[in-house]
This record gives C-alpha cells, sequence and structure tokens, in this order.
C-alpha cells in the first residue's frame, strides 16, 4: 500500500495572473462609474460653480445685462464703500440679526423643551408650532403688515380693548425693525422646534427618571440634562440662524420697501435696489461677493472657536 504524499508550499506567492486580472476588473468598474457620474457632475459644476464664477467675473465689471459689459476692475468695490447706504444696511443688518438672537434664538428651544414634556396633546402643538413654515413667506409677510396696520390691524385693535396703542410698529424707525423680527420668529421658528424636539429624543429617558427620583425640578432636569445633551445641535442652529439673519430680504421688501427712513435697509435689500433699480449689477454682484466672503469667514471662526464645546 502506498500513499501519495504531495508536499505543501508554505508561504508560497499567490499566482501574478489573478491579480492582474482583479486590477483590471477593479479599473474597468471604476471607469465605468465615472463615465457614469459624469454627466451629474457637469450639471452640478454648470449650475452651481458656473453662476459663482459668473458673478465674480461681473463684480469686475460694469453691466446691465443689456449692452456689452465693459470690464472696470476693482471699481465696483471703491465705489461700495464710498456709497454710505452700505454702511447704513449693514448696521441694519446686524440689528436685525442681534435682536433675532435675544428674541428669536431663544423662542423654538424654550417651546421644544416645553413639548417635549407634554404627555398628551404633543402632536397637536407640533402641527400649529410647525403651521406658519407651511405658509408661503410672501403670504406670511402680507398677514402680519396687516396685523401692523396702524388703524384697522389686529394688534393695535387688540391693545385698545385694554387701553393701549396704537402704535406705528413700521412707521417708526424705532419700532420698524423689532417688528420684523418678531413676524420673522414666528414664520421660521417650526422647523428649528421640530429638530430641537428631534435632537430631544435622543436623550435616555434613564436620566429622567433618575433625576425625577433625586427630587430634581423640571428646571433642574432641563439646565443639568436637556441642553447639556443638545449643545452640539445648538451651536449649530445658532450659525445657521446667524448666516440666515444676515441675509434677510422678504421682510423689509414687502413690509416696509426699507423704510421709515431707510432704518430697515438690509444689506439683500441694498443688491436688489443695485440690481433693479440702478440697473448696476456690477455693484450688485460686487457687494454679494462681499457678503459672501464675510459670511465664510464668520463661519471659519465660529466653528473653530466653537470645537471644543460642541464634542
Amino acid at each position: 500500500m502506498t500513499t501519495d504524499v504531495r508536499p505543501e508550499r508554505v508561504g508560497a506567492p499567490a499566482p501574478a495572473a489573478p491579480r492582474r486580472r482583479f486590477r483590471k476588473v477593479s479599473q474597468r468598474n471604476t471607469v465605468a462609474g465615472l463615465v457614469f457620474l459624469l454627466p451629474t457632475l457637469l450639471i452640478f459644476l454648470y449650475f452651481s460653480w458656473g453662476p459663482i464664477v459668473r458673478s465674480l467675473v461681473m463684480s469686475l465689471q460694469h453691466t446691465n445685462l443689456i449692452g456689452p459689459a465693459r470690464w472696470v476692475g476693482l471699481t465696483n468695490f471703491t465705489d461700495l464703500f464710498d456709497d454710505p447706504m452700505l454702511f447704513t444696511a449693514v448696521r441694519n443688518s446686524v440689528w436685525f440679526a442681534l435682536l433675532a438672537l435675544v428674541i428669536g434664538f431663544p423662542v423654538p428651544l424654550l417651546l421644544a423643551v416645553a413639548m417635549s414634556t407634554l404627555r398628551r396633546l404633543g402632536g397637536l402643538f407640533r402641527v400649529l408650532v410647525y403651521l406658519p413654515v407651511v405658509l408661503p413667506p410672501v403670504v406670511s409677510v402680507l398677514l402680519w403688515k396687516w396685523f401692523y396696520d396702524p388703524d384697522s390691524g389686529l394688534f393695535n385693535q387688540a391693545l385698545h380693548v385694554v387701553g393701549l396703542g396704537p402704535y406705528p410698529w413700521l412707521q417708526s424707525g424705532t419700532w420698524a425693525m423689532p417688528s420684523l423680527v418678531l413676524e420673522a420668529t414666528w414664520a421660521g421658528a417650526g422647523g428649528t422646534v421640530l429638530i430641537y424636539l428631534a435632537a430631544l429624543t435622543s436623550v435616555p429617558a434613564e436620566l429622567y427618571e433618575a433625576a425625577e427620583l433625586d427630587g430634581a425640578s423640571i428646571r433642574r432636569r432641563v439646565w443639568h440634562i436637556a441642553l447639556p445633551q443638545l449643545r452640539g445641535i445648538i451651536l449649530i442652529m445658532l450659525l445657521l440662524q446667524v448666516i440666515g439673519t444676515l441675509q434677510v430680504f422678504t421682510e423689509p421688501y414687502v413690509m416696509t420697501d426699507g423704510g421709515p427712513n431707510d432704518s430697515t435697509v438690509t444689506v439683500l435689500l441694498l443688491i436688489y435696489r443695485y440690481a433693479f433699480i440702478d440697473g448696476n449689477f456690477g455693484m450688485a454682484t460686487a457687494l454679494s461677493v462681499l457678503l459672501a466672503v464675510v459670511l465664510a469667514g464668520l463661519s471659519v471662526v465660529y466653528l473653530r472657536a466653537t470645537r471644543r464645546w460642541s464634542s
């Protein structure tokens, strides 16, 4: 009886042919994937980066989009800084953003925390809070413009019942900007409330139960459990709100048209005036480029400053 014993080659290298075949198949799949991705990539570049590049070029030209463009270099930017309305618009935009932080930023957070503690009718309150977001922005602004009417508006009529008013909501340089902030807060708070509510659902229920067994009040549970868990979301929403409020346009355009006495002229409203009233699209795009650079720089500084807090 004979046994055929074949020695095993331990650690022998794999044949080169299968490896070359695998490399060719991988390269072929990569090329096929790029071919299928190319149309989408070209469409994205054309509709996303194309307008950005076009805006950079237009900011260095004098054009009304009808006649031939004339190259002026940095003249549009120097003319911007010579226009006193620029500093008025920047001041008003910053003032709107600060008022929105004081008035509009805490409201969605407080509503979300309060709604998360409801045992009943939670779904109804979610619908009511989100309902203003469903309305078109122009409809919301026109509705509140009627609310602010000095003669027949809802607010002055309601205040008249208790012996107050009438107040010049949109006719006074002092009252106009806070009035716009109130409307913007009402119109946009619903989406932020839902984001906070979704984040609150990720907080472990055991933390609330342990705090409740220790006798912690609702205020302490919110302060020591809910808010620390929402720290990252709060920082992100704060940045998004600052960026959004510095680009406010619909409220001052529809409600006040920048008045009274240019007290509600914002940067985007000034861009609109340069482009569609003065017909100077070069200065309009130059101001748009400056705004984009400022917002990008602000975002970078903010994210670097809050990197440790958001982790």
